[in-house]
């Protein structure tokens, strides 16, 4: 199959031909129909990610065809697919209790296996993934596995977003835009962050009720005045601790932070404001990926028409393109996000 592979960190990856994937017992091999290029990806691709070495095929965002399946799988040969990034065993209690996105056993292709910058991708534990709709594109489809999700979940478990409330927005990228979408139908009124204004008008143009410029005002100020008195919820979408902190900030008093930003570094170590946490009594949770059982609810708001996450993809790219993506994420990025659809050049 041809993949997309890392051989040295901060360079292009190399295009090469590789052998298929073996098909795990518990699971299947997909036929990729697209693949998601996210931020975490980066962080892997600058060498930031600990389980990324070189040889490693990136690429946690996918939806694929089903071409072969394990003696143990749910789903068959045929079967259109979307995969959530985390593959969650099953079994473990944190799977018994409803929380498989913290699973000890858990996989991640991309990551912890081989991933979905390739023709074809294994994803074991296949009861973790569901049938992609028939109204969806295979290009809308692949971000569900990771930045709708995540979004969704934050919003939802996380924070229990409330109608009316105040939610602060740190980044535009692809978990920024779904979190800015879901928010604004969940009732919520929304002030998005970025440095980009290009990325700024654009959320303003999918609801956004108000917006700040990191690089020309105060962030926290800014928002204390929009919202008088401070955001309920900030969500911090970047993993960089001058974001984190001005969410922290930015929130009133009982406000709810949630950190979906993955940090960058082998320990992802940043200073953050301990004195605004504790003075203004606040909530800090950490988030990553949403449990499985989850998806049919976010499926269902999506299918009739509920929330319109199209706006979300800007680009389809070919598997050669992924390198520029990933490179632009270096600097100021154009507002959405690019979906590799030609899984072969």
């Amino acid at each position: 199959m041809r993949a997309a592979i890392v051989r040295n960190f901060n360079e292009d990856l190399s295009l090469e031909t590789v052998n298929d994937p073996a098909c795990p017992e518990s699971g299947v091999v997909l036929e990729v129909l697209a693949c998601g290029v996210c931020r975490s990806d980066y962080h892997g691709w600058t060498g930031d990610h600990p389980f990324v070495v070189n040889g490693s095929i990136l690429g946690h965002e996918y939806c694929g065809t089903v071409v072969e399946a394990g003696a143990q799988a749910k789903h068959r040969v045929g079967d259109r697919l979307i995969a959530p990034f985390i593959l969650a065993c099953g079994s473990c209690p944190a799977c018994q209790t409803g929380v498989s996105n913290t699973c000890k056993n858990q996989i991640v292709p991309g990551f912890s296996a081989p991933g979905a910058y390739a023709e074809y991708v294994a994803a074991p534990f296949d009861h973790n993934l569901v049938y992609l709709p028939e109204t969806m594109s295979p290009a809308l489809a692949a971000g569900l596995g990771c930045r709708v999700t995540t979004a969704w979940h934050a919003l939802t478990d996380r924070a229990n977003l409330k109608t009316g409330e105040w939610l602060a927005v740190h980044g535009t990228g692809g978990v920024g835009l779904a979190t800015l979408l879901l928010g604004k139908m969940l009732g919520a009124r929304v002030v998005v962050v970025d440095i980009v204004e290009e990325k700024l008008d654009h959320a303003k143009t999918l609801g956004a009720d108000a917006v700040v410029n990191a690089a020309k005002s105060d962030v926290a100020e800014g928002i204390t005045e929009i919202t008088g008195g401070g955001a309920h919820v900030s969500i911090e979408a970047l993993g960089i601790e001058t974001t984190t902190n001005a969410s922290v900030e930015c929130l009133a008093t009982l406000g709810r932070h949630v950190q979906i930003g993955m940090p960058a570094g082998p320990r992802g170590l940043m200073q953050v404001n301990m004195r605004a946490i504790y003075a203004k009594q606040l909530s800090f949770f950490g988030t990553r990926g949403m449990p499985s059982w989850k998806y049919p609810s976010l499926l269902g708001l999506i299918e009739r028409g509920e929330v319109d996450l199209n706006p979300m993809v800007a680009r389809e790219i070919p598997l050669s393109g992924a390198s520029a993506e990933l490179r632009a994420m270096s600097g100021p990025t154009p507002p959405g996000t690019a979906v590799i659809t030609d899984m072969i050049n």
